[in-house]
């Protein structure tokens, strides 16, 4: 026996809902309330189920007739049709329809947590001069992106020039030691030098390696490769003075600080260089989930402006609250390969606490709103039903049904949107020449 179906037109919905019902013209909207179906609803008020006419009926044997100005003809009265929206397969490939059985699942508690997206800080750097001078060449701004070992400025340098000066009178000191210290020898060797001169060559070498040594290590400190400091023999008068400001590490120059021609002090900051192939987030845990929020916890990171998620793990929770906004900071550590998330950006995390089962579980977009009502649209022999809903707990993406929809009830997943527009704009146009 064929299970009646009660569309939300037949007395369930208010009167400005019932004119949805109403037949259009053609196929499109069909009768799918059966006649046979009075066995199941016994101690019904069937007088207030009177059976539809067919819409072609209705169109062509009844409306020349029929006087529409107090639509009290019981033919008309439209909140007591069961209507239901039938689709050529054409149009439910283009609407995108997909319907599946009504089934159980499971809606999360979360928490929302805000936040914002900053600079890992474990990869942000602050490139200074380690001699004064003055700067002779300005080579990248902000926004720039820099490799690690790539110059980005030229400074005259007085300080370096004397340091360079120094590990060269070193150098030269040290080979002429050795020199002598070969000499030496040689000669104690041949039994024609003293032990005592021999000794004390030896001694002055020592020295002279140890001053080198020395003099080369202040250059290396003062940021000179060592390539450069192996080859400062080579190297011309003018080259002396030059400095040149490298970044120690690859990313993207977020700060400038510096101006052809300036004076610079040592150590002072003239850029800044992050690599951002991995941004923090920073989300506030306010006093009240302190206790529920721990390192280790999966949370879905979602951009307030675009919607752009992302999943992530809490990798700290500050040890302590901050006594202005009495919260505590949970850090999550994002990969950003393609520089997507972008620091200074405000961000909304969300950290499911736990999951309950439930018998009817829908997609947010599964459920349509009319004139205040929650419907779905269920498949029925081939046409699509308006259904009321009642909804019950809900989550970002999905919805509980506690009443009106049974599981295995095949259900419009996909598409409803479409259907709803589709059966508006239907109902509109059929009562365009009518005078209700």
């Amino acid at each position: 026996m064929t299970t009646p179906t009660h569309s939300i037109f037949a007395g369930r919905l208010p009167k400005r809902l019932a004119l949805l019902g109403l037949a259009t013209l053609g196929t499109a909207i069909r009768p799918a309330a059966a006649a046979d179906d009075h066995d199941d609803h016994a101690g019904h008020d069937h007088a207030a189920h009177a059976p539809a006419q067919p819409a072609t009926a209705h169109a062509d044997d009844d409306h020349a007739g029929h006087d529409h100005g107090d639509g009290t003809d019981g033919a008309h009265d439209h909140g007591e049709e069961a209507e239901a929206l039938r689709l050529t397969p054409e149009q439910r490939k283009r609407f995108g329809i997909v319907v599946q059985p009504a089934a159980p699942g499971s809606l999360a508690s979360e928490i929302s947590l805000p936040g914002a997206i900053v600079f890992n800080q474990d990869r942000v750097v602050h490139v200074v001069p380690r001699v004064a001078g003055i700067t002779s060449e300005v080579r990248k701004s902000v926004g720039d992106t820099v490799e690690a070992g790539e110059v980005l400025a030229v400074i005259e340098s007085r300080e370096l020039a004397d340091a360079k000066s120094e590990c060269l009178a070193a150098r030269a000191r040290e080979a002429l030691a050795e020199k002598i210290f070969a000499r030496e020898k040689t000669l104690r060797e041949k039994q024609i030098a003293a032990e005592q001169d021999f000794l004390e060559a030896e001694q002055a070498w020592a020295e002279a390696r140890i001053a080198l040594r020395s003099a080369e290590q202040k250059l290396l400190a003062l940021g000179l490769p060592r390539q450069e400091v192996q080859a400062l023999d080579a190297a011309q008068d003018e080259a002396l003075t030059r400095y040149e400001v490298r970044s120690p590490l690859a990313g993207i120059v977020t700060e400038k600080h510096v101006a052809l021609g300036e004076s610079l002090e040592a150590h002072a900051d003239i850029f800044t260089v992050a690599d951002l192939s991995s941004v923090w987030v920073n989300l506030t845990v306010y006093a009240k989930h302190l206790g529920t929020v721990r390192p280790g916890q999966e949370v879905v990171l979602r951009v307030d402006h675009s919607g752009a998620q992302a999943h992530g793990m809490i990798a700290m929770i500050t040890p302590f609250v901050d006594e202005a906004t009495r919260s505590a900071t949970a850090r999550v550590v994002l990969e950003n390969r393609d520089g997507a998330w972008m620091p200074g950006t405000f961000v909304t995390g969300f950290i499911n606490l736990s999951a309950d089962d439930l018998a009817v579980v829908v997609a947010r977009h599964t459920v349509q709103n009319i004139n205040g009502r929650d419907v779905v649209f269920v498949e029925h022999e081939g046409a699509f039903e308006m259904t009321p809903v009642t909804v019950g707990r809900a989550d970002r993406t999905r919805l509980e049904i506690v009443d009106g929809l049974k599981p295995g009830t095949p259900v419009v997943v996909e598409g409803a949107f479409q259907l709803k527009a589709t059966l508006i704009t239907r109902t509109l146009d059929s009562h365009a020449g009518h005078g209700h």
